[in-house]
């Protein structure tokens, strides 16, 4: 796609402030799908796109014309259908999307406030659009600000202080909801990233000896208890048999259809079910189960402790690193968006000077060419700054303008 026929940069999407799990289910999207989505925009003429599918959203980011555009593509490659798209849906341009990312890559803008599993999300998509040269210098640039800004906010203010995250969410809601958590078989059914950090966590802040690991890749699930002896791995073969002896059953799948239906679990079975996956993968009909008790992601992330009121004390300290980073990257935006359309201005102009100075010369006796020049650059420069206070405004177009250059100087 050309600069000329006026793209901007969006960003857009759905999370949890507006859609629940369900919804957010619906348009979430897969590693496989992530890459077809880019693959295609790829083909389509798309720059500096890249994704970001987590539990708490979907969103892409990149240049287009129009934002219906990246909203159909969202919509191609997930369940989401444009209609309930409008109804929960968050677009940002300019300036409001920079802001956007440069919040979600510090931990501002995550569900449990500072969760910082985001960060390493936010690097992983962006090093697949890379990857499928999807990216471009300014994508690049921006990311990496964020990724600046976000080190600095974690090393330099408290706003990630305490354990809050959905995996010790979910730690922690065992412990106040069973009061002999202890002594319950718990099983961790997948090991992503996630499950890893409720094993640890569970690990970490009970004495529980009895969680047992499934895991569909079972060599992670062996690497995983060598290092973790207090684990007891089993296999998929056996996951019915284990849900039946478990008492807590932790779903951290990341499969795009549910790996949990009603033909895993028992009549009368008592069981409680954390669903820490998105989309959910526990299927709605285990809600209805008698004794089953199911909670999924956005139950979990209403659990609150006392670090939250001193991360809540530290936003704003955040958001005063975000303005430096932000500001640096926008310098770096301006001179290169900037630097043709002033350089094509001062060329033009410097033309005309030494054509008039030439002119001059011939026509009068002792002309003081060293005077003139002098003069002659302080216009260029006056005339120049002007310019770049024109250019300044976001609505201005710099291809239009050296267009306009172009035109009026005949250059």
């Amino acid at each position: 796609m050309q600069e000329d026929r006026q793209e901007h940069f969006y960003n857009i999407g759905v999370s949890y402030k507006k859609a629940d799990a369900n919804t957010r289910g619906k348009f979430s999207l897969s590693k496989e799908n992530q890459k077809a989505l880019l693959v295609l925009a790829k083909e389509k003429g798309f720059q500096g796109i890249f994704v970001l599918s987590t539990c708490n959203r979907t969103e892409i980011s990149g240049f287009a014309e129009r934002p219906c555009q990246l909203i159909e593509l969202l919509c191609e490659f997930s369940e989401g259908t444009i209609q309930e798209f409008a109804k929960v849906s968050f677009v940002y341009k300019g300036q409001e999307a920079i802001n956007h990312l440069f919040r979600i890559g510090t931990g501002l803008e995550s569900q449990i406030l500072g969760d910082y599993e985001i960060v390493g999300q936010l690097r992983q998509s962006f090093k697949m659009a890379k990857s499928l040269n999807t990216t471009n210098a300014y994508s690049e640039r921006l990311v990496n600000s964020v990724l600046h800004a976000s080190k600095r906010v974690k090393n330099e203010t408290k706003l990630s202080s305490g354990t809050t995250s959905v995996s010790y969410a979910a730690v922690q809601y065992i412990i106040k909801n069973l009061p002999d958590y202890n002594s319950k078989n718990i099983l961790v059914f997948g090991l992503g990233k996630m499950g890893k950090h409720t094993c640890k966590n569970l690990a970490e802040y009970t004495q529980n000896k009895s969680v047992c690991l499934i895991n569909r890749t079972e060599e992670k699930a062996t690497e995983f208890v060598k290092e973790h002896q207090s684990i007891r791995k089993s296999t998929i073969e056996n996951l019915t048999k284990e849900i039946n002896k478990a008492d807590v059953l932790i779903v951290s799948t990341g499969s795009d259809k549910p790996t949990i239906t009603t033909k895993h679990i028992s009549e009368n079975k008592e069981l409680l079910i954390l669903d820490l996956s998105m989309p959910e993968n526990v299927d709605k009909q285990v809600a209805d189960l008698k004794s089953v008790f199911l909670v999924n992601v956005d139950e979990l992330s209403k659990i609150t402790d006392e670090t939250l009121a001193v991360r809540q004390q530290e936003v704003p300290l955040a958001e005063k690193i975000i303005e430096t980073h932000k500001a640096e990257f926008n310098d770096w935006l301006n001179h290169r968006r900037f630097t043709p359309a002033i350089a094509a201005l001062k060329q033009s102009l410097e033309n005309i000077k030494n054509d008039e100075i030439n002119f001059q010369k011939k026509k009068i006796t002792d002309f003081d060419e060293n005077q003139a020049e002098i003069l002659t650059n302080r216009f260029i420069q006056k005339i120049t700054t002007q310019f770049v206070k024109h250019l300044k405004d976001e609505e201005t177009s710099v291809s239009q303008s050296l267009q306009v250059i172009h035109k009026v100087f005949q250059s």
